[in-house]
């Protein structure tokens, strides 16, 4: 068994979302250090922007230092699958996270993105009464898990005859942008009902606009995922709740299959880290874990 090991993560871009993820990373590094005596280094290497062409190159950079492993979620599942086979085929170990897995035997550590955006929709649908206008905002639409929520969403919003879905606008996984999109859907639609999104950028931007609109209680949004800026929205009431994947496990989980697989063991085609519900009534628990 190798006692060192350095093992690459490759998010999307820089953000407290994947910041979670490399703190869980590192809390699973410690453990195999602490009770197997094997020494993870992580090397997290996070994309400037969710840019396709920033991602392969960075790949293929990482490629080159030989690690023994290689954890990544794909900005764009059809643009990287060259890249990703390319490094496979060198003989290191890759995955992704937060992503679906491609063909081909690489394995997936994250949730039921079709799931986790039903979740989202259903709750909305609940909270305005089965009428009403909802605007949904896409993160970075070529990203597998960001359009499967948003197929998601979509398919469910579609059988409600009462519901009238709008362009809530593309945040392309960047907080800025998220906010900048969501006050002019609001400032067009002054009887907005409720508000979906497919990312973690997408939550904290439409906050901020609901927020500097004065419409806090009057346009109901149910956010993704819970990373502290969007539990301390649903505590303050901005936002009615989120439905979480678990960036921290997701590191975790990560770090242990490549840890796995460096000693030839088969990995499965799929982890699955869950789904929180996060609401006014529980918040307090995450926060506190936060």
């Amino acid at each position: 068994m190798k006692r060192d090991l350095r093992i690459l993560i490759v998010p999307k871009v820089a953000h407290p979302w994947f910041e979670e993820v490399h703190k869980g990373a590192i809390e699973q590094a410690e453990l195999l250090n602490r009770e197997l005596g094997v020494n993870v280094k992580i090397d997290y290497i996070a994309p400037s922007s969710a840019n396709v062409t920033e991602q392969n190159s960075v790949l293929t950079k990482a490629a080159d230092i030989q690690p023994d492993g290689i954890a990544i979620d794909p900005v764009d599942a059809l643009s990287n699958m060259q890249e990703i086979y390319r490094i496979k085929n060198l003989g290191i170990p890759i995955i992704v996270f937060d992503s679906p897995s491609p063909e081909a035997g690489i394995t997936s550590v994250g949730n039921d993105f079709t799931q986790q955006g039903v979740i989202a929709a259903r709750r909305l649908i609940r909270l305005i009464g089965e009428s009403g206008k909802v605007a949904v905002m896409q993160g970075f639409p070529t990203a597998p898990n960001h359009k499967e929520r948003y197929e998601a969403q979509m398919a469910i919003l579609k059988t409600y005859q009462g519901i009238t879905i709008i362009d809530g606008g593309i945040d392309n996984d960047d907080i800025r942008t998220a906010r900048q999109q969501a006050a002019a859907v609001l400032a067009a639609n002054p009887d907005l009902s409720g508000y979906l999104c497919c990312d973690a950028s997408g939550p904290i931007g439409i906050a901020e606009a609901i927020e500097e609109a004065k419409k806090v209680g009057k346009v109901k949004v149910v956010g993704m995922d819970g990373i502290k800026p969007i539990l301390e929205a649903i505590k303050e009431g901005i936002l009615e709740s989120s439905s979480s994947s678990i960036p921290r496990m997701q590191g975790s989980m990560s770090i242990l299959m490549l840890w796995q697989a460096s000693l030839g063991v088969q990995l499965p085609r799929k982890i699955d880290t869950g789904i929180d519900v996060i609401t006014p009534e529980n918040v307090d628990h995450f926060l506190a874990l936060s």
